[in-house]
């Protein structure tokens, strides 16, 4: 039962926060983009960009990471590594990323209990660390729309079954509002808005069409 009295404005300590979570990226490369046929290609690319652009605006750290990218699956995304020019990217063997030490020490190095996962495939690639993690008791959470499977199956049942070990599906759009979560937060107010023009799609054009009728601080 609710105890009105105990009842105050607060957010939930589920919710994402600049602060407290960490985003990795798993494995987005020429090869693994090949193979993906779960949803659109260029719609994935898009969300990845516009997650790599929300971690960016509130700070928060990233671990990239891919896989054999010399030897099969070629390098990171190119508008990925172009928004952490200067971050490392951690090439591995092993398809599960929790399973390579350097990629672990760079999660535990963030110091961030909450892992926001994306990445190709979602079957294999992000299955298979975010059950690990998991595991592990850290929380997990898994950007459906900047990861994809060979298939439409494959995608949606690895969807599940991470659900169904603990993890929470989210989206690109609400990882950033999230981080966000006040439109009265001015110091990330316009960087937000510029995600959001050039990655959200309708959404976008909604806040393109705000701002030229209302004026460009109009919020949301």
């Amino acid at each position: 039962m609710v105890n009105i009295s105990e009842v105050t404005a607060a957010p939930s300590p589920d919710l994402l926060t600049p602060d407290n979570c960490a985003v990795l990226f798993i494995d987005h490369q020429p090869q693994m983009f090949f193979g993906t046929g779960s949803g659109d290609r260029t719609a994935i690319i898009n969300s990845t960009v516009g997650l790599a652009k929300a971690a960016k605006t509130f700070d928060v750290p990233v671990v990239l990471s891919t896989v054999a990218a010399e030897s099969f699956s070629g390098p990171i995304l190119p508008q990925l590594a172009e928004v952490f020019p200067d971050q490392k990217i951690i090439d591995r063997t092993t398809m599960n990323a929790w399973e390579d030490s350097a990629f672990v020490e760079a999660v535990k190095a963030t110091g961030r209990k909450k892992l926001v996962l994306a990445g190709l495939w979602t079957e294999v690639c992000i299955v298979l660390p975010a059950l690990s993690a998991l595991a592990q008791d850290y929380e997990v959470y898994v950007v459906t729309d900047a990861s994809g499977g060979v298939s439409p199956q494959a995608h949606e049942h690895a969807v599940q079954r991470m659900i169904q070990g603990g993890a929470v599906p989210v989206t690109w759009v609400q990882v950033l509002l999230e981080l966000q979560r006040d439109w009265a937060r001015g110091e990330t107010y316009m960087s937000v808005m510029d995600v959001v023009k050039e990655h959200a799609g309708a959404y976008g054009l909604g806040v393109v069409y705000a701002q030229a009728v209302i004026g460009a601080h109009a919020a949301g």
